[in-house]
């Protein structure tokens, strides 16, 4: 008898809600056998010990991951004042152990006014930056001294969520950081224990909004080998487009020049500094292109059907 056939897989956008414990990479292995396809992918990747908004590609659909990735980021979490490790965070060997109990809140907020804005971040030497064509954590891992510049990020919020709370002689504080895409949540951590004197680490992390994309819209990720139509779940790219870039709506024989690659004109769209989600007669995502009111060239086409 044969087999009977697996659904054609989805094209879009799917929102998991990554646990605690599992890679990046993981959520992914297992989204690809629920689509019942290899054309999968990320959006930015969370470290084992975080949870929250992880953003999938399915199908053709990856291709508008590059447009995901430098969205700005909402997170929770909490630091832990007086303890420094070698990751930052809970994960790493602690390196020094300071009584922190004695710091006023209002010092804490100071150290994180300080941390707030436009700044210098030099991210954590278990960050996945490539030096020389390898990763930082990998060149760590083996025991070699990782040297990384500091590069600017942009912390618009970093706000204390309640009063900081003792553990033993160390202090729990919860916050929530909004910030540009690249900023180090573990190196925030680190630098409000180094500036207060004490040492600081990373003990939870909850990514909460990717741009306009909040977890609570999102799905909790199966687990391994459970079984789940995704297809309905899957956000449409026209509509995640959309909620990104300017739009446009054509007709049919623009739609066909635009997937053959041609340049055209425009009706009703202004030119742009950034991408135009291009729409078709019957609402599916032709492309993204740059429009300079002139003529449209395609950044990216986005078929049906894969």
């Amino acid at each position: 008898m044969t087999a009977p056939a697996s659904p054609p897989a989805p094209s879009g956008i799917l929102l998991v809600d990554k646990p605690q414990g599992i890679t990046s990479h993981d959520a992914v292995s297992r989204t690809r056998r629920l689509a019942h396809t290899r054309k999968v992918g990320h959006a930015g990747t969370l470290d084992p010990m975080a949870t929250g908004l992880l953003m999938l590609g399915i199908g053709s659909s990856t291709r508008l991951l590059t447009y995901l990735v430098g969205l700005d980021k909402q997170y929770t979490a909490t630091i832990r004042l007086g303890v420094a490790t070698t990751t930052d965070d809970a994960e790493g060997e602690i390196t020094e152990t300071t009584d922190a109990s004695g710091i006023e809140p209002a010092r804490v907020e100071g150290g994180i006014a300080a941390l707030t804005g436009e700044i210098e971040q030099v991210p954590s030497t278990v960050s996945a930056i490539k030096v020389d064509g390898k990763r930082a954590y990998a060149r760590a891992r083996a025991g070699e001294t990782v040297e990384l510049r500091a590069r600017p990020v942009v912390i618009s919020e970093f706000a204390v969520l309640a009063p900081p709370r003792p553990v033993g002689t160390a202090l729990d504080v919860d916050v929530r950081v909004t910030c540009s895409s690249g900023t180090y949540i573990r190196a925030l951590a680190r630098d409000l224990g180094a500036a207060l004197g004490v040492g600081g680490h990373l003990t939870a992390l909850r990514r909460t909004r990717v741009g306009p994309f909040a977890v609570e819209d999102a799905l909790p990720l199966p687990e391994r080998g459970a079984e789940l139509d995704v297809a309905p779940l899957v956000l449409d790219p026209a509509a995640v487009a959309g909620a990104l870039f300017p739009t446009v709506e054509v007709d049919a024989e623009t739609v066909r020049m635009l997937e053959n690659g041609r340049r055209v004109a425009l009706t009703g769209a202004e030119a742009s500094a950034g991408p135009l989600a291009v729409i078709a007669p019957d609402g599916h995502l032709v492309g993204l292109v740059s429009y300079d009111g002139v003529q449209a060239r395609v950044l990216v086409n986005f078929p049906t059907g894969s």
